[in-house]
């Protein structure tokens, strides 16, 4: 005749049967818990995209860039200078900019506003722009007037999509675009163009 073994005995033996399943059942739910609860890092996050609002701004300025040899390369003051971040720009209010070419010539620009790169080695001038690249024993000087000025200190050209008068010694030239290249020694005039001649002294 068999034996039954008492009742208490039973329920711990069919509740050692299933402790490994209860244990793992738990365990996936204290995971789920813990992933669901965990704060996300900053990586994780989606970035929000910057907005065109500056992040500093500095009065009555002015900022120096060397080459480096320690020589000056472009020097740019103005009342106001806005950086923006999202596209790593300065915005600029009544600039005056000097800027050295590779043979020492100064090149000057004013405008009421301008956008510059960080370095300065691109700046577009808006508002009665004016761009003057200073004589030299060999060469005249060169000036440029437009409400639109873009000039490029590196490769040492200014351009316009906008009407421009261009005055090399006693020539003045209008035209509605141009293009300057100094290195080529090239300058590009588009659009309806009218010159004006300036008598030299008589000799």
């Amino acid at each position: 005749m068999a034996l039954r073994a008492p009742w208490a005995w039973r329920v711990v033996d069919t509740a050692s049967a299933y402790l490994p399943l209860l244990l793992m059942a738990a365990l996936a739910l204290g995971t789920w818990w813990l992933v669901k609860n965990t704060p996300l890092f900053d990586n994780d996050r989606e970035l929000a995209p910057l907005r065109h609002e500056p992040d500093y701004t500095m009065n009555q300025f002015m900022v120096q860039r060397f080459a480096a040899n320690g020589a000056m390369k472009v020097q740019i003051e103005g009342d106001v200078m806005r950086h923006y971040p999202d596209t790593d720009t300065l915005e600029i209010d009544n600039p005056r900019m000097r800027a050295f070419g590779e043979d020492g010539r100064i090149t000057n620009a004013t405008a009421r506003k301008a956008i510059a790169n960080r370095d300065g080695s691109e700046v577009q001038l808006s508002g009665d722009a004016h761009v003057v690249r200073e004589a030299t024993d060999k060469d005249a000087a060169i000036e440029f007037r437009g409400e639109f000025l873009h000039c490029f200190q590196n490769t040492e050209r200014v351009r316009s999509h906008l009407p421009v008068v261009v005055t090399r010694g006693g020539t003045e030239f209008h035209a509605d675009s141009m293009a300057y290249d100094n290195l080529a020694g090239l300058l590009d005039l588009k659009g309806h163009l009218r010159a004006v001649l300036t008598p030299g002294p008589d000799k």
